[in-house]
C-alpha cells in the first residue's frame, strides 16, 4: 500500500485484519509508519513512492497495490503501476483524466479501480446501482461533506487532508450535466441550504466531483455539491477574490511567492485536526428516473462519526473502508473487468454492489436507502 496518512492508516487497519493478507505500507514519513508498526501482518517501508525505481522495488511481488497518495502524485504513480503490470485500487483525487490510462491498462491486463473513496467512490457505487435499476435516468444529485463536530470560528471547518487539495476543490471549474450536456459552472456557485437530522442546516455549493460519472451515466441532469456549515462559501469566496488562491508568483519584499502556497501554509495549522478531535461525514445521493412506466427516486443518506475506540476519523473510515472492500474483491478475482474504471461500474453488478455494501455495514458505515415512487 502506498501512503500511511489518515486514510491510508484506516485502509491498513482494515486489511490487516485478514489472515490471508500480508501488507507492506510505503511512506516517506517514518512517524506515520510508526502508527502501524504493531498492526498484525503489516510491514512498513520508509521510501519515496514517487521515485519510479523505488516504486518498482517496493511493489515487486505484490498481487495488488492500494494507492493512498496525494492528488498531485496520483496519476503519475498510477501510470507507472500499470506499466509494472500491477492491479490497483486507488483513492487519489488527481486532476488528470484517469480514462486516458484505460487502453494501457487493458493492454497490460490490469484492473485499476480509481476514485475508491467516499465521494468520489461510494457515491459512484450508489449512482451505478440506482441507474442499473432504471430504464432512463432523469436526475443525479450528490451532496457530501466532511466536517468537525465542534464548530469553531472563524472557519467552522477542519481538513482531514492537505489544504492544497481542499483549495483545488474550491478553484477547479465544476462540471455538471444540464439537458444531457456537460456544462461548466463556477465552483462555490448555486448555493442552497439543506437540512440533515442530527447535524442541522448545511450549505451546498457546486464543486467538480462528478468525474467519470459525466460519461458513464447517461442522465439528463447531474450535479455534485460540497456541504459545509453556513457561511463557509462566502469566506472562501473572499479569499479567492483577493487572489489568495492564485498559483502565479508575485513579488514581495522577501522574494517571489505563489499566493496559494502561502494560503495553504497558513491554513494548514488552522484547519488541522488535533488529537482526538471528532469529525463527521454527511452524504446524500439521489437518483431519479423511469422504471416500469413509473417515476422512481432512490435516496441514500449517510451520517458517520469519529471512532474514538480505534482513533479513526469519520472521513478516514468512510473513505478507507470503501477502498479496502474493493481491494478484497480484486484480490479474490471477483472483479473480472480489465482497464481503468470507477466504482459505478461495480455498482451495476448486483453481487459486487451487495458485497461492498455488506462490508461497509459490518464496519458501521451505514447508508440508509429510501425508495420513492410517484
Amino acid at each position: 500500500m502506498l501512503g500511511a496518512g489518515l486514510v491510508g492508516r484506516a485502509i491498513a487497519h482494515d486489511l490487516s485484519e485478514d489472515e490471508n493478507v500480508v501488507l507492506t505500507v510505503v511512506d516517506r514519513d517514518e512517524q506515520a509508519l510508526s502508527r502501524l508498526a504493531e498492526r498484525p501482518r503489516v510491514r512498513t517501508l520508509a521510501a519515496d513512492a514517487s521515485d519510479p525505481g523505488t516504486l518498482a522495488s517496493a511493489v515487486e511481488g505484490a498481487d495488488l497495490v492500494v494507492g493512498a497518495l496525494p492528488g498531485f502524485l496520483g496519476y503519475r504513480v498510477l501510470e507507472e503501476l500499470i506499466r509494472l503490470g500491477k492491479n490497483v485500487v486507488d483513492i487519489s483525487f488527481f486532476p488528470e483524466d484517469p480514462t486516458d490510462l484505460d487502453q494501457l491498462a487493458r493492454q497490460e491486463g490490469v484492473t485499476a479501480v480509481i476514485d475508491c473513496g467516499v465521494a468520489p467512490g461510494t457515491s459512484n457505487l450508489l449512482v451505478g446501482w440506482a441507474a442499473s435499476q432504471l430504464e432512463s435516468v432523469d436526475d443525479v444529485s450528490i451532496f457530501v461533506g466532511g466536517l468537525p463536530v465542534e464548530r469553531v470560528l472563524p472557519w467552522e471547518y477542519k481538513a482531514p487532508f492537505s489544504p492544497v487539495d481542499v483549495i483545488e476543490e474550491y478553484t477547479r471549474p465544476a462540471r455538471v450535466v444540464e439537458d444531457g450536456r456537460v456544462v461548466v459552472k463556477d465552483p462555490l456557485s448555486e448555493l442552497e441550504l439543506l437540512y440533515f437530522e442530527e447535524v442541522g442546516t448545511l450549505e451546498a455549493f457546486n464543486t467538480d466531483g462528478l468525474r467519470t460519472l459525466l460519461t458513464t451515466i447517461p442522465a439528463r441532469r447531474m450535479r455534485e455539491k460540497t456541504l459545509r456549515y453556513p457561511g463557509h462559501a462566502a469566506k472562501i469566496g473572499f479569499l479567492k477574490d483577493l487572489g489568495l488562491f492564485s498559483t502565479e508568483p508575485v513579488d514581495t519584499p522577501s522574494g517571489q511567492v505563489a499566493p496559494r502556497d502561502l494560503t495553504a501554509t497558513l491554513l494548514f495549522e488552522q484547519w488541522r485536526y488535533r488529537g482526538e478531535e471528532p469529525d463527521l461525514t454527511v452524504m446524500r445521493v439521489e437518483v431519479s428516473g423511469r422504471a416500469g412506466g413509473k417515476d422512481v427516486q432512490y435516496r441514500f443518506d449517510l451520517l458517520d462519526w469519529y471512532d474514538s475506540d480505534e482513533g479513526l476519523s469519520s472521513m478516514a473510515r468512510t473513505t478507507g473502508f470503501m477502498a479496502a472492500a474493493v481491494a478484497r474483491l480484486v484480490l479474490a478475482e471477483q472483479v473480472e473487468r480489465r482497464g481503468v474504471f470507477a466504482p459505478e461500474i461495480l455498482g451495476a453488478d448486483p453481487e459486487l454492489f451487495d458485497a461492498i455494501m455488506r462490508e461497509l455495514l459490518e464496519r458501521g458505515v451505514v447508508y440508509r436507502r429510501e425508495d420513492l415512487a410517484a
